[in-house]
């Protein structure tokens, strides 16, 4: 059974990211009381009663604007609605109804779908609330967001309108999360609408147009992918807003959850030194990692004799701390090369859930030491007694020594170039931990 998604909409300024959060329990959606900071759609898991579903929290509706951004948010809050079970629609306690209020619930009768009409920013029972029957909507809910009062009683409501729950699937061990990420304007909605096929993520010219970490399931040949479209990540002293400084911090911890980054970097730029800061956060957290140089189109259009092998050397000399991860070219106008990603995605993951028998590794280990001897230091000889793998994701593995002072990291640098040598790790990176045994009878 799919999971039913419930979308909170109303105008700007209600609270919808301040009840997002309340749902989903954490600070998930950004929250300013400058209006129109949510502007794509973002999703939550949230649980009431042993179920679970998705939230999706959306930007304000104006019905009136004729900015190209207000049209685009209009879009993205009609989308939410059509992929929504149950709709929650928030309205100000405070300021009383409004005739956008009044529009906005014109709108929401017309999608024959449950509607909760929910009336935030309530403190106290003496606040009138009676106005909102106007609406002609099932009879308003007080709450307070901000102060959690009645959200028990909210969430009972969203999960009455939840179809019958049959078995339970078990969580899809398979499903490969992959954040696409890098600077600001690289063309990271682009290229995720054109994955999808459809517009799901805004797309403007504007540097920073995508705030929030939106994430996307899809489904291609059997597989689950969860693509997450993440603000691009500035400098720091490019931070100025507080909304920005969040969406940064969003962006890692996009990283932070993935198994596959997808770090864009425009082709006709080449790479920068924040893309390598970039890269060495991914490194830094272990993630396995695609170098895509986007905009493959423009630099196709040059026809300059050699500038493609010019351009992959400097990505590889630029990103040489970063050398497991295969560099290729993507563009939106070309379809065919973005549907062989997911093979590239399902191949990346594949390989950085693999794992290796303690046998077949210590006969690997013998091969390397014999080839080439650990070598002494400051006197001493080291010694590396075996190894196994202790996890996936990335594969980890421990070296049992006599040791670890002694066992210089270039050594570990050659087992694992041994190790990618004799096992497909494209796109993973492997992490190697040292861990002293004195055998029986050492000193």
């Amino acid at each position: 059974m799919s999971t039913p998604m419930v979308a909170i909409v109303g105008r700007p300024n209600v609270g919808k990211s301040t009840l997002f959060n309340r749902l989903v329990g954490g600070r998930r959606a950004i929250e300013e009381k400058e209006s129109g900071v949510t502007r794509d759609r973002l999703y939550g898991r949230a649980n009431w009663l042993d179920r679970e579903f998705l939230v999706v929290d959306t930007g304000g509706l104006t019905l009136i604007g004729r900015e190209e951004m207000e049209l685009q948010v209009q879009k993205q809050a009609e989308l939410a609605i059509e992929e929504a079970v149950v709709i929650v629609f928030l309205v100000d306690g405070r300021q009383g109804l409004t005739p956008l209020d009044e529009d906005i619930a014109h709108l929401l009768r017309r999608q024959k779908k449950p509607v909760i009409l929910v009336v935030n920013k309530i403190e106290s029972k003496e606040q009138p609330i009676a106005d909102f029957f106007k609406l002609g909507l099932s009879d308003p809910l007080p709450i307070s967001a901000s102060h959690g009062l009645n959200i028990g009683d909210l969430l009972d409501k969203i999960i009455s309108y939840f179809p019958i729950q049959g078995i339970k699937d078990s969580e899809d061990e398979n499903l490969i999360r992959v954040a696409v990420v890098g600077r600001p304007n690289v063309g990271k909605s682009s290229f995720i609408n054109a994955l999808l096929g459809e517009e799901r993520v805004i797309v403007t010219n504007q540097p920073g147009t995508t705030r929030d970490a939106i994430d996307t399931i899809i489904e291609r040949n059997g597989k689950k992918y969860i693509l997450v479209d993440t603000a691009g990540i500035r400098k720091k002293s490019k931070v100025y807003e507080n909304v920005e400084y969040y969406s940064v911090m969003r962006s890692l911890r996009a990283i932070d959850e993935a198994d596959v980054a997808l770090l864009l970097i425009e082709a006709t730029e080449g790479v920068t030194e924040q893309d390598q800061k970039i890269a060495g956060y991914i490194l830094e957290n272990r993630k396995a990692l695609i170098i895509a140089l986007n905009k493959w189109d423009l630099v196709k259009e040059q026809r300059k004799e050699g500038l493609v092998t010019e351009i992959v050397d400097d990505a590889k000399k630029f990103l040489k701390f970063v050398s497991f991860a295969p560099i290729i070219f993507t563009s939106v106008h070309e379809p065919r090369r973005l549907k062989n990603l997911f093979n590239l995605f399902e191949e990346i993951y594949k390989n950085f859930c693999m794992r290796i028998s303690t046998p077949v590794l210590n006969n690997l280990l013998t091969e390397a030491q014999g080839v080439n001897p650990l070598p002494s230091s400051k006197g001493k000889s080291g010694s590396i007694y075996y190894w196994t793998q202790a996890s996936i994701k990335p594969p980890t593995f421990i070296l049992f020594v006599n040791n670890a002072s002694l066992i210089h990291f270039s050594y570990l640098r050659y087992l694992e170039n041994r190790l990618r040598e004799a096992f497909d790790f494209k796109g993973v990176p492997i992490k190697l931990i040292l861990r002293s045994r004195k055998r029986k009878g050492e000193k």
